[in-house]
């Protein structure tokens, strides 16, 4: 349970109708696994210690005297088991028959839930066995014990506070206005909702769409336990399709037709994290709850959610090409809105064969088309100096032509000296003055080639560089508009390997597969024996590391240590502990001493859920200490 991962359990066990002595023992076997599993949180069906489809035996004495006789028995097997269970049951509360979910915590009934809404359409009939639950303060007596019998309980973790959990049953997720709402806006963090939906051709998905929907606009944890094989199929057949989303994410989902448990790690931190940002998101009001405490031991969550190291790179052949068109056409239409609104017929790039400047020509293309503006007016300009390869040198010029821009070489060395002369910088001094004078003379020119022709210049750096500050300020940090200046550089790569993939031009997809097979550097310093000589993951670390910090520090809010750990999850295989530790806490330094790079930055679009522009997602000030963060990272 560190870092506020909580492992949870929705189970189908195997029932038979109106068997409530099997019944009971099908749920304390899947009980006893779901202890194995480490799971806190079980839910399991809608009525089933009895089965849902007991139809009007649920006005028999027996059987509403068995079902609770056998939550009483099931209350003492589990008087050692430490996870908060979820039991649905039919029970009889002032003279009135109620669907409820007792709720059962190391050998005690903390609450008994009623449900809601009752369906009373189609196949359901439920009004004519059951009365509707109400959200006023009741008990019941159940077993010797007073216990609250209403809808509005929240169940609340003494060693956790965070993790605030409180139910629901099946036909109240479909009402217009679930109580789950109420209940997460009351401050539960963990919705759970036990079910008996019967299946019928194609309601799976809408079951799905709810479910992850609910958690999306709720920002919950949502376990979702229905019935399964067992029920009676004199009418209906119940498929089983157990789910577990958090925050509009499906964490998992049970194979429907087979009766099994299934299990996640629910993050609540990042769920209240999430909250914390989203203005709109109303402050906790439980004044009209109340709140049941329980305890649990803070025990070790073995994590097995997935954590992708890729975040920001869209997964699967399908929704790679959706995504990489959709980012590109979102790049293109803000620089076509520039274009249009500014008159400008004219784009200037530096092209240096690399992949950030490969990615700003292509959107360039496309939305000069989209303006309707020839290609011709596009000036790519090489600027060749110390660091240059003719690899990179060829990719360029080669890959201008084949977009159909213009070509301009200004060769840069001579000015550059001429530069060094007038400051006093030696020329064997590979310095960052070294390095910097190049970038900022490329700049100069394109700034001035974009005077000349009434043009803009156009930005090339990406995400990934600006969180980093691998750019110099007021050289290649500066332009006109900066389209890549939210796509990171894993997205990158795949932005240029889509565009290869579907350019239908076999030229163009040679030059574009050779830029992604070139290693990334920004070639201020000497080639040697004719190869790039300056690898920037050297010198910063590997870029897909730096954007799952970016990610996880950005978008998600976690502390270093929690994102050390996750990341060890993620790259298991791929880097050491030591590694991941090391380019950590530079990401860290980088990031908080380079900030006033990112206080001035050019407009550009924002394509994803992570931007660093100082006028939409990051308000941070320069001078900002890193202290803490890093000395979080010191204590590993």
């Amino acid at each position: 349970m560190r870092d506020g991962f909580v492992k949870v359990a929705a189970g189908t066990p195997d029932i038979k109708v109106a068997d409530c002595i099997f019944n009971r023992e099908q749920i304390v076997k899947n009980i006893r696994e779901m202890e194995a599993q480490g799971a806190k949180i079980m839910v399991f069906p809608e009525l089933c210690l009895t089965g849902y489809t007991c139809s009007d035996l649920f006005w028999q004495e027996q059987l509403l005297t068995s079902a609770v006789d056998q939550l009483l028995i099931l209350k003492k097997e589990t008087a050692n088991t430490e996870g908060l269970i979820f039991v649905g049951l039919p029970y009889e509360h002032g003279g009135k028959l109620y669907n409820a979910a007792a709720v059962l915590h190391r050998g005690k009934i903390l609450g008994m839930i009623p449900k809601s809404y009752l369906p009373n359409y189609n196949e359901f009939y439920e009004e004519r066995h059951f009365y509707p639950g109400s959200f006023e303060k009741q008990e019941t007596l159940i077993g010797g014990e007073r216990v609250p019998f209403h809808t509005n309980i929240l169940f609340t973790c003494n060693q956790m506070p965070r993790l605030i959990v409180a139910g629901e049953i099946c036909e109240d997720l479909w009402a217009p206005v679930p109580p789950s709402t109420d209940h997460a806006l009351a401050g539960a963090t963990v919705l759970v909702n036990l079910s008996a939906s019967d299946e019928m051709t194609g309601k799976d998905t809408y079951r799905r769409k709810l479910v992850s929907g609910q958690s999306a606009r709720l920002i919950s944890a949502y376990i979702y336990a229905t019935a399964g094989d067992g029920e009676s199929t004199t009418d209906l057949v119940f498929g089983g399709q157990n789910m577990i989303a958090e925050n509009g994410v499906l964490l998992a989902e049970a194979k429907r037709f087979v009766n099994q448990n299934i299990y996640a790690d629910i993050d609540i931190n990042r769920l209240v994290s999430e909250r914390r940002r989203n203005t709109t998101y109303p402050a906790a009001d439980a004044e009209e709850y109340e709140i049941v405490p329980f305890d649990l031991d803070m025990t070790e969550t073995k994590l097995t959610r997935f954590f992708d190291p890729k975040p920001f790179v869209p997964s699967g052949k399908s929704d790679r090409e959706k995504r990489c068109d959709e980012i590109l056409m979102m790049q293109a239409m803000g620089l076509k809105k520039r274009l249009l609104h500014t008159n400008c017929k004219s784009a200037v790039i530096g092209l240096s064969g690399g992949l950030d400047s490969t990615l700003a020509l292509l959107v360039t293309a496309r939305a000069f088309d989209l303006a309707g503006i020839s290609r011709e007016h596009i000036l790519a300009v090489t600027m060749p100096c110390f660091g240059t390869t003719d690899r990179t040198y060829n990719n360029a010029c080669t890959l201008a032509k084949c977009i159909g821009a213009q070509l301009k070489e200004v060769r840069i060395q001579e000015a550059v000296r001429l530069h060094f002369r007038d400051i006093g910088q030696d020329e064997e001094n590979h310095d960052v003055t070294y390095e910097n004078s190049q970038a900022r003379e490329r700049t100069q020119i394109l700034m001035d080639l974009a005077n000349q022709s009434g043009g803009m210049v156009i930005g090339t750096g990406d995400l990934s560089e600006l969180a980093l500050g691998w750019a110099t300020y007021n050289g290649d940090h500066m332009s006109m508009y900066a389209v890549n200046t939210s796509v990171p550089k894993t997205l990158v790569r795949h932005l240029v390997q889509y565009y290869a993939d579907t350019c239908n031009d076999k030229k163009l997809e040679e030059i574009l597969l050779d830029v992604l097979d070139t290693p990334v550097s920004p070639e201020l310093l000497p080639p040697k024996d004719g190869e790039i000589s300056q690898k920037t993951e050297d010198l910063v670390g590997p870029y897909e590391l730096h954007d799952f910090f970016l990610y996880y520090m950005l978008r998600v809010g976690y502390p270093p240590k929690k994102i050390f750990r996750v990341a060890k999850e993620a790259f298991r295989g791929e880097y050491d502990d030591e590694t991941i530790l090391k380019w950590l806490k530079k990401f860290y330094w980088r990031f908080f001493s380079q900030q006033f790079k990112r206080s001035c930055l050019p407009d550009g679009p924002k394509v994803g859920s992570v931007a660093v522009s100082p006028r939409g997602d990051l308000r941070m000030p320069s001078d900002a200490c890193v202290r803490i963060w890093i000395r979080e990272l010191e204590e590993l």
